[in-house]
């Protein structure tokens, strides 16, 4: 997904650059909200592994209930 995010990017700059500005604005919307998607997820899944993981390493050293 965050290719697709740079890959919009990318799009948005080059349409910019020769003067399609409805097409850079488009582009460049697209690239900010699957950078903002790519983010959130990637925050969560960040914050899953370290609850997850914190109580997986208890269990296997014998602190568990």
């Amino acid at each position: 997904m965050f290719k697709w995010a740079l890959v919009f990017f990318v799009i948005s700059l080059i349409a910019g650059l020769f003067g399609f500005t409805d097409v850079a604005v488009a582009s460049a919307g697209i690239a900010k909200f699957l950078f903002f998607v790519f983010f959130g997820l990637c925050m969560v899944f960040l914050i899953a592994a370290l609850i997850v993981g914190n109580k997986v390493r208890d269990y296997f050293r014998g602190r568990h209930v």
